[in-house]
């Protein structure tokens, strides 16, 4: 009898966690959802010149020319890693970045949360479009010859012939990126492991994942020149260039309004269901009376925010 009375209170317990966490992600996705309608310019244009961007290293690779490896101090320092192993580098990259997007979307799902999805990623892209644009400039500016296995004299992916059509030139494929030639300076990796980290370093909250992700970031360099992907001076550039880009557009922005003392939720006619979701999206019970939003604003004691300009510039 009191096996079955348990078995009954953790069924009990298991449904009760799981209508709590189903009612938090509703309420989360029509969060974001408000705040898409109000910054889709920003995402969309944001994506787009991620387009631009590979659209610019695929059009480079039709002026590679395959030619001697320069001298290279990496190349003198790192034991090259071969061909079969240069996959190493590439896992550890993926890595970051799926871990960084899984982090952006932690709100869905977790009580205690500190940004929104939305807005993050309008920064973050933001971020990466300036180090992209000085990236098409440098690798356009001088062509080196690849060092990568594929880029090398004799190889037949070194240099793309001259293309039939423009929808060939136009449609990026997969392929066309992992065996890229000629977009060398500064490294692409490195552009989005590093904002990567330093939105984590200045958003996240967890002290030992924000060591282990900059540990992460200066093994990846190390493998990058191990794998014969990039010159030394591809990854020295990509330090000191994204850092610098970052921290200047980071001071252009507005600051992100911080989770944990403001509220951002359509009007309903009930207090209680808002003081309600205010807890499932916040983790807290905060007065809720002080956060509504009114037609795209924040209400913060009596003056009007508008929402898009939390994010303006981005």
């Amino acid at each position: 009898m009191a096996r079955v009375g348990t078995d009954k209170d953790m069924s009990f317990y298991i449904g009760r966690e799981a209508s709590k966490l189903w009612k938090r992600f509703c309420a989360e996705i029509t969060t974001e959802i408000n705040l898409l309608a109000e910054n889709w310019k920003y995402i969309l244009g944001g994506l787009i010149c991620q387009y631009i961007h590979g659209l610019a290293a695929r059009g480079v690779h039709y002026f590679h020319r395959p030619g001697p490896i320069l001298q290279d101090v990496g190349f003198y320092l790192l034991p090259e890693l071969g061909q079969d192993r240069a996959y190493i580098s590439e896992t550890v990259f993926t890595t970051i970045f799926l871990s960084f997007v899984l982090w952006t979307f932690h709100p869905f799902i977790f009580k205690t949360k500190k940004i929104y999805t939305v807005l993050i990623w309008c920064r973050v892209l933001a971020f990466l479009v300036g180090c992209q644009f000085l990236r098409i400039i440098t690798f356009y500016s001088t062509q080196l010859p690849g060092p990568n296995y594929h880029c090398r004299e004799g190889s037949k992916l070194a240099t793309l012939p001259a293309p039939d059509n423009i929808l060939e030139v136009l449609l990026i494929v997969p392929r066309g990126v992992l065996y890229g030639c000629g977009d060398l300076i500064f490294s692409s990796h490195m552009i989005f492991s590093l904002v990567f980290v330093r939105t984590y370093q200045k958003y996240g909250t967890r002290r030992f994942i924000k060591q282990c992700a900059w540990l992460a970031v200066i093994a990846q360099s190390l493998l990058i020149l191990a794998s014969r992907k990039h010159y030394t001076v591809d990854v020295v550039v990509a330090w000191y260039t994204v850092n610098l880009v970052v921290f200047f557009i980071d001071k252009t922005l507005p600051e992100l309004p911080d989770r944990t003392s403001a509220l951002l939720l359509p009007v309903t006619k009930d207090s209680k269901s808002k003081e309600e979701n205010h807890k499932l999206l916040n983790g807290n019970s905060g007065d809720p009376a002080e956060w509504r939003p009114r037609n795209g604003k924040i209400v913060e004691d009596g003056k009007a925010v508008h929402v898009e300009a939390v994010i303006n510039g981005a």
